[in-house]
Order: structure tokens, then C-alpha cells, then sequence
């Protein structure tokens, strides 16, 4: 650096260029720390950069959980309407697409590339796990205990487990108590999770996967503060 106050930036005895502190170091040699800004401008003459915006996840989260909740009322309209399933389910696999598209219309120039869409989509997963599994869960108690309308569902669960022990009796024929397990309201229910659960996995993966995508599509590389 630069001697200041007129003194000479050389030694006056063997004319080696001499190194002088500013009163920014020398505060750090006192228990102080001299400024991110200082130190950029002193170090390389000219200010840092700015930091590129972060996510907004106050937005993120506004567009995921309308984007999920879509999915939802879809969902339920399609256990009606077996003809809307091709487009309950479309809208479920591109919801990080759609909630990208959403995200970027309200912050057009927020920082974007493929790891901010990962991040996004995954969060837009957690949504749509969350949103197909209350309207889900609402409507499958009240169809059970309000309408008495599960007698099928409970047939098709009945045909599954009957066909698997079929399979099985073949080769490890299963004990009279594991035969009475399978048959009982606890092991359907704890099948139906076991299925949810596996559906979520799937989601998250199917949705970061598409965050990541469609971030990448829309790369940005600067951004306003």
C-alpha cells in the first residue's frame, strides 16, 4: 500500500519498497474488524461485488403451497371424476415447473440457476406431499365413517393381500398369526402410509429434479438487491 503524508514508499538505506498499514489493519492487530468493504477496496482496489439476492422463500413458499393446493382439489375432484386423473396427475409431476414459472413472474430478478430451483422444488415437494395427504385423509375419513362408502376400496385392498399370500404359500406358507395380521384394520393402515410414504419419496425426487431443471432453463446470472 501506498505510504501517505509524504513519506517515501522506499527504504532510505537499501531502497527496498516499504509496506505501511492502514488504520483498518491495524485496528485488527487492537481486537477490531476493519469492514468486507474495506478490505476488498484495499486489497484489490476497486469495491466487491455485490451478493447476489438470496431466495425469497416468503414467495417461494406462497407459490408452492397454491401450486399444492391445485393439486389437491384436483385430486379430490378426480376420485369423482375418474376422467380427470391424466390431468390431477400432470399437474402434480410439473408442479415445480409451474411454481418456478409463478416465482420468476413475482421476482424477475432474483438470482436463478439450477441449484435455487433444486431447492425450490424440494420444497415445492414437501408441499404437494402435504396437500394431497389432508384433502386425502379428510375425505377417506368421511367416506368411511360419514358415507360408508369404503366397501370397495376395502375389497381392492382384500384382492392385493389375498393374491400376494397366493403367491407366497408357494414357497414360505405364512403362520396363522401372520395370516391373521394381514387381515386386520391395523396392517391395511399401515399399508395405505407405507404406500403414502413411498408417494412422497417420489414426489420429492420427481420435484427437485424438475426445480433443478427448470432453473437451469432460466438461469440468471445477475441479480438486483
Amino acid at each position: 500500500m501506498a505510504a501517505s503524508g509524504g513519506e517515501s514508499p522506499f527504504c532510505p538505506h537499501c531502497g527496498a519498497p516499504q509496506l505501511y498499514l492502514s488504520l483498518d489493519y491495524q485496528s485488527v492487530e487492537t481486537g477490531g474488524e476493519p469492514p468486507v468493504e474495506t478490505l476488498g477496496a484495499a486489497s484489490t482496489g476497486a469495491m466487491p461485488p455485490p451478493r447476489p439476492q438470496q431466495v425469497d422463500w416468503k414467495m417461494a413458499i406462497r407459490c408452492a403451497a397454491a401450486v399444492a393446493g391445485v393439486a389437491g382439489v384436483l385430486s379430490l375432484v378426480a376420485m369423482r371424476l375418474p376422467m380427470l386423473t391424466p390431468a390431477s396427475l400432470l399437474w402434480i409431476v410439473s408442479g415445480s415447473l409451474i411454481t418456478m414459472g409463478l416465482y420468476q413472474r413475482r421476482r424477475p430478478m432474483a438470482w436463478m440457476d439450477a441449484g435455487v430451483g433444486a431447492r425450490i422444488g424440494l420444497v415445492v415437494g414437501l408441499c404437494l406431499a402435504i396437500g394431497l395427504a389432508i384433502p386425502v385423509a379428510v375425505a377417506g375419513v368421511i367416506a368411511r365413517f360419514g358415507l360408508h362408502t369404503m366397501g370397495s376400496f376395502d375389497t381392492q385392498l382384500a384382492a392385493i393381500f389375498e393374491k400376494v399370500i397366493q403367491q407366497s404359500q408357494a414357497t414360505t406358507p405364512f403362520p396363522p398369526e401372520a395370516l391373521q395380521l394381514i387381515h386386520s384394520q391395523e396392517f391395511r393402515a399401515g399399508y395405505v402410509l407405507f404406500v403414502f410414504a413411498v408417494v412422497s419419496v417420489f414426489l420429492l425426487a420427481v420435484s427437485m429434479a424438475g426445480g433443478a431443471f427448470a432453473g437451469l432453463l432460466r438461469t440468471r446470472r445477475k441479480a438486483t438487491i
